[in-house]
């Protein structure tokens, strides 16, 4: 309990409701696992707000005492779970991120395209609407088949059915929750349609071949899986040629250079800006 504790409060010491559950917080976190030891725990409701980054996403906010629970689920089954996963997954995972997808991207096109020298096409679609439609029962089978301990499991089927439907975005457990519900589509595209240049960052997939049809047949396969296994639609589906530009992972790539998409540029400078120390007669908040 202590050890979730410490990892969930890192940069939130500041924040109101962390300070209010801090000032009593051997009481609260001994109350914590007294109700989860004791099958007694419940998980509340949560605070909804709405972040542009740029574009507008709704987050739902839970309590302290319900976060803290969140860490304690993350830590006992993310080191699990990570083994499992597929190389090529980027998303929400310890030594991976959006620069090792970047790098391995390349790495796809420099082998398909013979260092430039050959056509190289690139599939990329996204999931619709995807937190939202995750389709709760079948996440909990898949977490059940996985997790053997029944209390864990049953703080993990507490947190989940927490929310109306789908997952919220605010819950740090959400980033491994969609993992494991997308680690089937992974499996299916290596294990089933041996699929080599294939990557997935969150709900990002992208697939690599000198072969324009190949793609379109891959495409429709998945397409049918992911509405027939998991309940989820495609969207913004685009086949490319690398020597067109294709915008995939928050960049433009061309056959040797790629270029930063205009809002990530602009994301990355407000990040920056909201990092700087306030200097004299600056006169701005975040």
């Amino acid at each position: 309990m202590l050890r979730a504790w410490e990892d969930f409060v890192k940069g939130k010491r500041k924040r109101v409701d962390v300070n209010d559950f801090a000032r009593t917080l051997l009481d609260n976190l001994w109350q914590l696992h007294f109700d989860l030891k004791n099958n007694t725990y419940v998980h509340g409701g949560y605070l909804e707000y709405v972040i542009c980054d740029p574009k507008k996403r709704m987050i739902h906010k839970a309590s302290v005492r319900d976060r803290v629970v969140h860490r304690v689920i993350y830590n006992a089954l993310y080191r699990y779970f990570d083994k499992r996963f597929v190389h090529d997954s980027y998303s929400s995972r310890k030594g991976k991120g959006m620069h090792k997808a970047r790098d391995r991207f390349k790495y796809f096109v420099r082998k398909v395209s013979k260092n430039c020298t050959k056509q190289c096409f690139v599939l990329k679609f996204d999931i619709q609407k995807c937190f939202a439609s995750i389709d709760q029962k079948v996440l909990l089978c898949l977490l059940r088949r996985n997790i053997a301990d029944d209390k864990l499991f049953d703080i993990a089927k507490n947190i989940v059915e927490s929310f109306g439907c789908g997952l919220p975005l605010g819950n740090f457990t959400s980033q491994l929750f969609i993992n494991v519900y997308l680690h089937e589509l992974d499996l299916f595209c290596k294990q089933e349609l041996h699929i080599k240049y294939y990557l997935r960052y969150a709900d990002d997939v992208v697939v690599v071949s000198n072969d324009e049809y190949e793609l379109e047949v891959i495409h429709k396969r998945i397409a049918d899986f992911l509405l027939r296994k998991l309940f989820l639609i495609t969207h913004k589906k685009s086949i490319t040629t690398i020597s067109h530009g294709v915008d995939v992972l928050g960049v433009i790539f061309f056959p040797r250079y790629g270029i930063l998409r205009k809002r990530t540029r602009v994301k990355m400078a407000l990040r920056n800006l909201a990092a700087e120390p306030m200097g004299e007669g600056r006169n701005v908040e975040f």
